[in-house]
C-alpha cells in the first residue's frame, strides 16, 4: 500500500493542472495515503533534499485549490534532468525522496516533460505520467487542449470588433509550436477567414486573394462602409522556403528550444507587399470613400499576439474532468507498482495508460481533417483546387473522440 505520494507539475502552465493535483490527493485521501506538493516542477524535485518540510494536500488545504482555474496551485519549473551538470542527480533525487518517505511521484506535463518521466524511471525513480500540453501534440489528449481551444476562440471573437471598427485585416498569432491543433480548432470556433498552421506550406498569392474578395465585400456590403478579416497563425509556421520563423538571438531553454516567434509580423509583411502593389486596392478605397492621398491609402493589416492570456484564467469543464479522471488514475497505477507510463484516458471503467516514450511522441494536423472545412469556404493559404465530397464509413461503438 502506498503510504505517501508527490504530485508536481512542469513546463507551461494552463488550463487542467489543478484538476491533476485535486484527482491524485482526493482518490489518495479516499484511500488512506498521504499526498504532498513537490513545489516548482523539476527544480523542487531535484532540490528535494534540501527542503526543510512538504505541503501535505489535506482535506482542508484541497479546499483551496479550485479545479476551475487554469495554473497550477504546485507552481511549474521548465528544468531538464539529464542537463544538470551534477554527476549524483538522480541519487540526489532518490535521497530528496527517501527523507520525505514518498513512495511514487506523478508528474504532469507535456512532451519535454514526459522525456524526464522516461528518463527518471529508466533511473529507478518510481514516477508516473499525466499528460498536460496546450499544445495537444501528445498521441493522448492533454490537459490544457480544450481550455486554449476556447480561449484562443474568445479572443479571436473579440477581436473582430475592432477590425471592424477601423476595416482592418486582424493577422492573430498563437502558441503552439510545430502542430496546429489549437490554431485550427480556436480558429474554426471563431469563424475566422483563414487559419495557418504548420502542417500546411501556405500560398500567399492564393492567401491573399482569397482574403482581397472577403474584405472587399464585406466593406462594400456594408450601409457604413465597415468590414474586416481574420486570420489565425500558429506560431510555428514556415516559410515558403520551408525556413523555421524563429528569434535566432533568443537563448534556448533547458530542452534545446529556441522561442517561436515572428510567423504572424511575416504574414503580415507578405499581406501588405501585395496590398501595396495591387492597382485595385487604390479604386476601392476610393470606391468606399476611405482613400486620403498620403496618409490613408490601403488597409491596415495589423497583428496581434494573446500569448499567454490563452494560458490563463478559467479551466473547460472537458479539461477539469480529464483531470480528476488522469488524476485518480494515476494514483491507481502507482498502487499497482506501474510506473514509466502515461495515463491515457478513463473509459467503460478502465483506466488507459501507455508507455510514455510513445505517448510523448508529436502529433501533428492531418491535412485530411482540414478539407471539410474548406469545402465550406474557409482557407488554410493552400488552393485547395477540385475538392471532393468526403468518404462515407459506417461504424459501431463508441465513435472516436474529439482531438
Amino acid at each position: 500500500m502506498l503510504k505517501k505520494i508527490a504530485v508536481l507539475t512542469s513546463g507551461g502552465d494552463c488550463g487542467g493542472l489543478n484538476g491533476v493535483i485535486r484527482g491524485v490527493a482526493l482518490t489518495a485521501l479516499h484511500r488512506g495515503t498521504k499526498t504532498f506538493v513537490i513545489p516548482n516542477g523539476y527544480a523542487g524535485l531535484y532540490n528535494l533534499v534540501d527542503l526543510p518540510e512538504l505541503t501535505e494536500l489535506t482535506d482542508d488545504r484541497l479546499a483551496n485549490i479550485a479545479v476551475y482555474l487554469a495554473g497550477s496551485e504546485a507552481g511549474n519549473s521548465r528544468v531538464k534532468i539529464a542537463k544538470i551538470k551534477d554527476e549524483n542527480k538522480y541519487e540526489r533525487i532518490k535521497q530528496g525522496l527517501q527523507k520525505f518517505g514518498i513512495d511514487a511521484v506523478i508528474i504532469a506535463g507535456g512532451d519535454d516533460t514526459g522525456s524526464v518521466v522516461a528518463d527518471l524511471a529508466d533511473k529507478g525513480i518510481p514516477c508516473l505520467h499525466v499528460p498536460k500540453t496546450m499544445d495537444l501534440d501528445l498521441m493522448t489528449y492533454s490537459v490544457g487542449g480544450d481550455s486554449t481551444i476556447n480561449r484562443i476562440a474568445e479572443f479571436a471573437r473579440d477581436l473582430r470588433t475592432t477590425g471592424q471598427t477601423h476595416n482592418r485585416i486582424i493577422v492573430m498569432e498563437v502558441f503552439g509550436r510545430y502542430a496546429g491543433h489549437t490554431a485550427f480548432r480556436g480558429g474554426v470556433a471563431a469563424q475566422a477567414d483563414a487559419v495557418l498552421i504548420p502542417e500546411i506550406p501556405v500560398n500567399f498569392d492564393y492567401l491573399y486573394d482569397f482574403l482581397k474578395k472577403r474584405f472587399m465585400h464585406r466593406v462594400e456590403l456594408s450601409d457604413v462602409r465597415a468590414g474586416s478579416a481574420m486570420v489565425l497563425v500558429a506560431e510555428g509556421l514556415r516559410d515558403a522556403s520551408g525556413k523555421e520563423l524563429v528569434d535566432e538571438n533568443s537563448p534556448v531553454d533547458s530542452f534545446g528550444h529556441r522561442k517561436l516567434m515572428g510567423a504572424g509580423k511575416y504574414v503580415v509583411k507578405e499581406l501588405e507587399e501585395r496590398i501595396k502593389k495591387d492597382s485595385d486596392i487604390k479604386d476601392f478605397m476610393v470606391r468606399t470613400g476611405q482613400f486620403v492621398e498620403g496618409v490613408y491609402e490601403i488597409p491596415e493589416v495589423r497583428e496581434v499576439r494573446p500569448g499567454h492570456l490563452v494560458r490563463c484564467g478559467f479551466t473547460t469543464p472537458i479539461d477539469a474532468a480529464f483531470g480528476l479522471e488522469a488524476g485518480a488514475g494515476a494514483y491507481y497505477l502507482a498502487s499497482k507498482g506501474i510506473f514509466g507510463v502515461t495515463v491515457a484516458g478513463y473509459n467503460d471503467g478502465k483506466i488507459n495508460y501507455m508507455d510514455t516514450k510513445e505517448a510523448i511522441v508529436q502529433r501533428l494536423v492531418d491535412e485530411k481533417e482540414v478539407r471539410i472545412y474548406e469545402t465550406m469556404g474557409m482557407s488554410f493559404g493552400r488552393n485547395p483546387e477540385v475538392l471532393s465530397d468526403p468518404e462515407l464509413e459506417k461504424i459501431s461503438g463508441r465513435p472516436v473522440r474529439p482531438y
